[in-house]
């Protein structure tokens, strides 16, 4: 069952979704973006003649505390909304039963923060049991939680008859649908970022999917390395050496074309005022560590990215947040945009790579930005999220 489909006049919806937002020191909303992404679902089913249960985490609270309370973001909620947002100072019990059983048509209710209650990540199916009794329909529009197990985001689908995902978590699914089981040739994914231990799953899941895979980012060195390079004082994970040859090895099986960087941007210290050099990337001396990569990978990686069709793109190039070091990040970043330009599909997700995509202003060139990291390289791993799958048992 999807949005569409699900009749809402005189309905409570009740939304997961994730307004785990940055707040400055004030206590104001630094980046509106996830509650932005909400905006179609709950619009939709304002218009379609529904009220609106809203329930979310905001950060890692360690029982109740003031600076991770919901009622901060209310304000911003209803500017983005264009609704006068009402609060509920807890998420369960006999007063905000009430508050939502009151809910007229076009209203909004928000909860307060899930993880003031332990039993949100303990996956506690009475408190979720308690959850439910809030709205009519649920609605999952969280995909950045999808992969967790907890109450509001897996456990409460069962006691819905009328379940479905909001349009961003049809849309996450649609895109990496694309990517992974519907993709036009030549598909490429471009993986970097600081370790091979973190990415394992995912390069072994996608490596028979892809025409082309680059590694970047520091877990290239484990790969160099592993060949036979000098990487001098790069970052390296010396017990993932011999699995870094496997890996080549099945894709060469697999007919997957494997692209490590040719030549590094070093320094003498992790730092902006560090002493810069070039140096081909299995040649690097001691006392000289990889910090991004060099011109010529550059252009070799623009030169594969132009001719595919289908892009994946998790993880930077190099230690973009340092503006000496981001020259590798914003050349990839260019050449996903010319090719999306000229027709290809492109996918960014995973924490470092969006902050990147953000930053230099790829935002709007690429096809889609995931909003959910961990939830994307899960199923990049060829997983099944608990609370996507919980939504789609009918």
């Amino acid at each position: 069952m999807n949005i569409e489909q699900i009749d809402f006049k005189d309905k409570r919806a009740l939304i997961r979704v994730d307004f785990n937002v940055p707040l400055n020191e004030e206590l104001q909303v630094t980046d509106t973006t996830r509650i932005e992404a909400a905006k179609p679902t709950i619009v939709h089913i304002l218009e379609h003649g529904g009220s609106v249960v809203l329930m979310s985490h905001l950060g890692r609270p360690d029982g109740i505390e003031d600076k991770y309370s919901l009622k901060h973001i209310v304000e911003t909620v209803s500017d983005i909304l264009g609704v006068q947002v009402i609060f509920a100072s807890n998420c369960v019990g006999e007063e905000t039963l009430e508050q939502s059983k009151t809910l007229e048509s076009g209203q909004v209710l928000l909860l307060e923060n899930l993880r003031f209650h332990p039993e949100e990540e303990q996956g506690d199916t009475d408190f979720a049991q308690q959850l439910a009794q809030l709205g009519d329909v649920y609605v999952n529009d969280a995909f950045g939680t999808a992969h967790r197990a907890h109450a509001s985001t897996t456990i409460i689908a069962q006691f819905f008859k009328e379940k479905c995902f909001g349009k961003l978590i049809e849309q996450e699914l649609d895109s990496l649908n694309k990517v992974m089981n519907s993709p036009t040739s030549p598909v490429i994914a471009i993986l970097g970022g600081a370790k091979v231990s973190s990415k394992i799953t995912v390069i072994e899941n996608i490596l028979p999917k892809v025409d082309h895979l680059i590694l970047a980012g520091g877990m290239a060195y484990t790969f160099v390395k592993a060949q036979g390079g000098e990487i001098g004082d790069s970052l390296v994970e010396d017990d993932k050496q011999e699995l870094a040859l496997e890996l080549l090895e099945k894709a060469k099986e697999l007919n997957t074309q494997i692209h490590l960087p040719v030549d590094s941007v070093i320094a003498d210290s992790f730092s902006e005022q560090a002493t810069r050099d070039l140096s081909p990337i299995d040649q690097i001396a001691d006392g000289w560590m990889g910090l991004d990569i060099g011109e010529q990978s550059r252009k070799n990686f623009a030169a594969v990215i132009k001719e595919c069709k289908t892009i994946l793109w998790n993880g930077p190039a190099g230690v973009f947040e340092m503006d000496v070091f981001s020259k590798g990040t914003i050349a990839i970043g260019n050449a996903v945009a010319d090719a999306t330009a000229n027709g290809a599909f492109s996918l960014v997700g995973g924490g470092d790579s969006v902050a990147a995509v953000k930053q230099f202003g790829f935002e709007n060139k690429v096809s889609y930005v995931s909003t959910g990291g961990g939830a994307m390289l899960e199923m990049l791993e060829g997983k099944t999220l608990p609370g996507i799958k919980a939504v789609q048992e009918q």
